[in-house]
C-alpha cells in the first residue's frame, strides 16, 4: 500500500477511534468467511461496524488519538468492532454469537478513555441495552399512570355504589334524614325583622301605656280619713258617742 493510502487509512481509524461512543477489539483466527460475514451481519443490527485493520495501522491510529495501553490488544488478525451508541447490545451480539463459534475471542475494548481487558469488555454484555432500558422506563411510567386510574377509578365506582345502595334502601328519607328537616331548623335559628328580640321591632319601643299620664301625679299619696276642725278624726267621735249612750253603773 502506497504511504499516502496509509496515512488516509489511519486518519480514518482515528476518526473511528473518537468519534464512536465504544470500541471492541476481537480475535477471529479459525472463523470462515461465510462465518464472518454473518457475524458483520449481526453486528449491524446493534447499530456496529466491523472492521479489519491491520495492527500497525491501528498502534498509529491509537497513538494519534492519544489512546495507550490499547497496543497489548492488538496481537494476531484483530476486528475493530466500533459501536456507534450503546456498546451493550454489540457486546451481547458477541457472546451469542461465541455459543456457537467459540474461535471468537474478546481481546477487551476502550470506552469512555479507558482501556478495558476481555472481562470487562465481557460484562458490558450482562448489562441492560438502551433498547431494554427504555422499555423498562416505559413499563414503569405506565404502571404509574395505569395505577393513578385505578385509584381515581376505585374512588368513582365506590361513589356510585353507595348512592346505589341508597336508592336501593329507599333513599335518605328510609334512613331517617329528610332535606326538608334539615333546612326547617336553619330556617327558625335565622332572626326575624318582626321577633321581639330584634332591636328594630316595634315592641322594643316604650308604648304609650307605659309613659306616665300627665294627668296623674307621679307620686300618688294615700288619702287619709278627714278630720273635723277640732282635729278629731271621725272615728275618734263615733268612739266618743258610743261612750255617752252607755249605762252607768
Amino acid at each position: 500500500m502506497a504511504r499516502p493510502e496509509k496515512v488516509a487509512k489511519v486518519e480514518e481509524v482515528r476518526e473511528d477511534l473518537t468519534g464512536a461512543a465504544a470500541t471492541l477489539l476481537t480475535h477471529y483466527r479459525g472463523l470462515s468467511v461465510t462465518e464472518l460475514a454473518e457475524l458483520r451481519v449481526r453486528l449491524r443490527e446493534t447499530n456496529a461496524e466491523m472492521r479489519v485493520v491491520k495492527n500497525t495501522l491501528t498502534r498509529r491510529a491509537a497513538a494519534a488519538a492519544g489512546i495507550d495501553g490499547l497496543e497489548e490488544l492488538l496481537v494476531g488478525p484483530t476486528g475493530l468492532i466500533f459501536c456507534a451508541e450503546d456498546p451493550v447490545g454489540p457486546a451481547k451480539a458477541l457472546k451469542a454469537f461465541q455459543k456457537d463459534h467459540p474461535e471468537l475471542i474478546v481481546r477487551g475494548g476502550y470506552l469512555d478513555g479507558e482501556v478495558l481487558d476481555e472481562a470487562a469488555a465481557m460484562q458490558l454484555a450482562e448489562l441492560d441495552s438502551r433498547e431494554e432500558l427504555l422499555a423498562k422506563l416505559a413499563g414503569l411510567m405506565e404502571g404509574a399512570l395505569s395505577g393513578t386510574a385505578r385509584l381515581l377509578q376505585a374512588a368513582t365506582e365506590k361513589q356510585a355504589r353507595l348512592m346505589q345502595a341508597l336508592v336501593d334502601a329507599g333513599g335518605a328519607e328510609a334512613k331517617g334524614f329528610s332535606p326538608q328537616a334539615a333546612a326547617a331548623p336553619a330556617a327558625e335559628a335565622a332572626p326575624s325583622p318582626d321577633s321581639p328580640s330584634s332591636p328594630d321591632s316595634p315592641s322594643s319601643v316604650d308604648s304609650p301605656s307605659s309613659v306616665d299620664s300627665p294627668d296623674e301625679p307621679a307620686d300618688a299619696e294615700v288619702a287619709e280619713p278627714a278630720a273635723d276642725a277640732e282635729g278629731t278624726t271621725e272615728a275618734e267621735a263615733a268612739a266618743d258617742a258610743d261612750a255617752d249612750d252607755a249605762p252607768k253603773a
